[in-house]
């Protein structure tokens, strides 16, 4: 916002710029990488049309979370001698590192 401009005023300005902005309800937003995701929990999200782009600025609270394959749970299981449940466990408290998982469960 412009300091000393009231939100009515900021909207008239914007309409003029040709942007409009409109409040997107939602109770969380993933975003789904490679290896990883990306969940924006308590999320506000606005939606910004400017002269037909449309974009949209999320805030929240970001959390990031590792993805396990099956094929990293049975290497574990393999090194270690463990269950897959346990090997699963592991590499979730290890952010998804093979190595710091096995370690972790031959100590």
């Amino acid at each position: 916002m412009i300091p000393g401009m009231n939100p009515r005023q900021m909207q008239k300005a914007m309409q003029k710029m040709g942007m409009r902005q409109e409040a997107i309800e939602a109770e969380e937003v993933i975003i789904k990488q490679g290896d990883k995701n990306l969940i924006i929990r308590n999320p506000q999200i606005m939606k910004v049309n400017m002269m037909g782009q449309e974009s949209l600025q999320i805030t929240g609270d970001i959390e990031e979370q590792s993805l396990i394959s099956e094929d990293d749970v049975n290497t574990v299981a393999e090194q270690t001698g463990k269950s897959k449940d346990e090997a699963k466990e592991a590499l979730e408290a290890a952010g998804g590192d093979l190595a710091e998982a096995i370690i972790k469960l031959q100590e």
